[in-house]
């Protein structure tokens, strides 16, 4: 699991690198899919892994807000500032974690009750399916797409010094 947390913020890093390239109209443009704009989309992937990772911590969960937030640099600053904190539970995950359950109120009124395991998946599959809108919209851009391989990025040995 640790490892597609690497993978994620490596290919996170890139997005934002390719990112640089783009003109701030265009990171800003309201598209279809996703969260409606490439710097919405590199946001909500920042914010929602953070708030997962607050809410198994036992900690409170906000959403922050875009508006604050609505440039590459902004987007970035936050990322950075959230990190350590995702980090570091990635890099205590053991598998005692992995049943351990999150109580969270469901959209319905009732209790949602899921394992630790499954939201640590949701997560790394959070980032993936919205990478995979930001290649598609790179595409209509006419650019290359930031490579979305996990082969070759050097994760395995990577991981086995953590």
């Amino acid at each position: 699991m640790k490892m597609f947390f690497h993978y994620n913020w490596m290919v996170r890093e890139e997005w934002y690198r390719w990112c640089e390239e783009i003109s701030e109209e265009e990171l800003l443009k309201e598209r279809t899919g996703g969260q409606g704009s490439i710097l919405k989309t590199l946001f909500h992937i920042t914010d929602v892994e953070w708030s997962w990772i607050r809410l198994l911590e036992g900690k409170d969960d906000f959403q922050e807000d875009f508006e604050k937030y609505n440039s590459l640099e902004k987007v970035r600053q936050l990322d950075a500032q959230f990190r350590p904190e995702v980090e570091h539970f990635v890099a205590n995950w053991d598998n005692s974690m992995e049943h351990r359950l999150l109580k969270t109120p469901g959209r319905d009124g009732t209790i949602d009750i899921d394992e630790w395991g499954e939201v640590m998946r949701h997560v790394i599959a959070h980032e993936i399916h919205h990478i995979g809108q930001l290649s598609v919209w790179s595409r209509e851009l006419g650019k290359e797409p930031v490579s979305a391989n996990l082969v070759g990025r050097g994760l395995p040995e990577l991981n086995k010094n953590k």
